[in-house]
């Protein structure tokens, strides 16, 4: 593997490669690196180590995150700034580098697209920080990170060695947040050090997405499953003129539909990313046919638990060289590549019997008149579970016709083919579309919102 990303963070970007645009406003790497090197002398002026980065705007994120690493300091990112999220934190961070003041009582240091600061030199150092980031678990506190540069250095290398023959001078324009550690690394760090210029802002809308790929010969879109699955619809299922020429999907599963989809609009199928916030990168795809086996990256080792076919991987992406454990079931084939089946770590006990939400969810999904279904377990007014399913077309005809109480008594006659009375959901949802955030993840306390009205009494 070679230190592309290191290489690039000591040695700063030239002068005229194009770091970021918009539609107004482009970022060269002489105006950023004026603005990394005022910033990184601000930082190393203050004795606060531990900096807390949230900003919508990639471009003056960048700034943020290279005058951190570059002033040896630790860089902290939330998720999102909703005031529940810093409140969570505010015991890790000292201060704030932001576009605007987001948290009260810390030092704050503006992130500001409208300065000018006098021309500058890439800043030196032999003591690169570190950054912080944070589990989106689906309950409970989210579970801190750390990650090294040489951590960080190791994945942005392999995905340039991995996929940079598909990218001919790309720019790279993403759906999903720099927050996460998925955007982070292939919108922000990727580029920067592959010296590919990306969008500072979002995508938001398929307009936006079709006049960045109507003005750019070779596109690189960064995305996600729930983002992915609803834009071929907004394509009119048609196929495209001008199509991206890599398309990427992580954050959860891709459904084989969407995949055909999507590869019928722009001619060919994303590639799908199977990782997390801990582990980095594991795994890659191409959907050609349904549930697809996974390739590891070339420098991830793969086994399998003999005792429960748990996924087991030893990564440089990890702080040490010990083998890691994983929440994911697989089945590993002879040569080498996987298939996942499921998480093992969503087993709960309803009326003292134990069972798997993600077979009893499996197993909804598979009923004609269900699209998508989510099991939670509900504390109020009694612990019991609620199921919140997305139904297919002929499934809405069912609502329609007979009404909930017939729907719900037909997919409780499904379930007790594999369970127990017992332990079946005893409230029901039917909604237009799950909850999920940008990444395409479940959202715990909007999943659990769902029913904090429930006028029925389901049967």
């Amino acid at each position: 593997m070679t230190d592309l990303l290191k290489s690039w963070l000591c040695q700063g970007p030239a002068a005229q490669q194009l770091i970021s645009f918009n539609h107004h406003d482009i970022v060269t790497g002489s105006a950023f690196t004026a603005q990394v090197a005022q910033l990184q002398q601000q930082l190393i002026d203050s004795s606060s180590q531990r900096w807390l980065l949230c900003c919508d705007s990639s471009d003056l994120f960048a700034v943020g995150l290279c005058a951190g690493l570059l002033a040896g300091k630790q860089v902290v990112l939330p998720a999102n700034r909703q005031a529940g999220t810093l409140s969570q934190l505010t015991h890790e961070f000292d201060g704030v580098l932001s576009d605007m003041p987001i948290c009260e009582g810390k030092a704050f240091l503006r992130l500001d697209k409208d300065l000018n600061p006098p021309t500058s030199d890439w800043p030196k150092t032999d003591n690169l920080g570190e950054l912080v980031l944070f589990t989106s678990g689906s309950s409970g506190k989210p579970k801190r990170v750390v990650k090294s540069i040489e951590q960080l250095d190791a994945e942005v290398s392999v995905l340039e060695q991995t996929f940079a023959e598909h990218l001919p001078h790309c720019s790279v324009i993403s759906t999903v947040s720099h927050q996460h550690i998925y955007g982070l690394l292939f919108k922000i760090l990727w580029p920067l050090a592959a010296s590919r210029p990306f969008l500072s802002d979002l995508v938001e809308y398929p307009e936006t997405l079709n006049y960045y790929a109507n003005l750019f010969p070779n596109l690189c879109l960064i995305s996600s499953p729930a983002q992915l699955s609803r834009l071929p619809d907004a394509l009119d299922n048609e196929r495209q003129l001008r199509a991206p020429s890599l398309v990427f999907s992580s954050g959860g599963p891709l459904s084989f539909d969407a995949s055909k989809a999507v590869a019928h609009c722009y001619g060919q199928a994303p590639i799908e990313v199977f990782g997390s916030t801990e582990t980095g990168g594991i795994a890659y795809r191409r959907q050609h046919q349904p549930n697809a086996d996974w390739q590891a990256f070339a420098p991830i080792e793969i086994q399998q638990d003999p005792s429960d076919g748990a996924l087991v991987l030893k990564s440089p992406y990890l702080p040490d060289s010990e083998w890691l454990k994983c929440d994911d079931k697989i089945a590993l084939h002879a040569d080498g590549k996987f298939t996942l089946q499921g998480r093992l770590d969503r087993i709960i006990k309803v009326e003292e019997k134990r069972l798997s939400l993600v077979q009893m969810e499996s197993l909804l999904e598979s009923h004609p008149y269900v699209a998508k279904a989510a099991l939670v377990m509900l504390e109020q007014p009694r612990v019991q579970l609620g199921a919140a399913i997305e139904l297919s077309p002929q499934g809405i005809e069912q609502l329609e016709a007979n009404g909930k109480l017939a729907l719900n008594n037909q997919l409780k006659n499904h379930l007790l083919s594999q369970f127990e009375r017992v332990t079946l959901p005893r409230r029901w949802r039917y909604v237009a579309q799950l909850p999920l955030d940008q990444q395409g993840k479940r959202v715990q306390s909007s999943m659990l919102a769902l029913f904090d009205i429930d006028k029925f009494k389901s049967k």
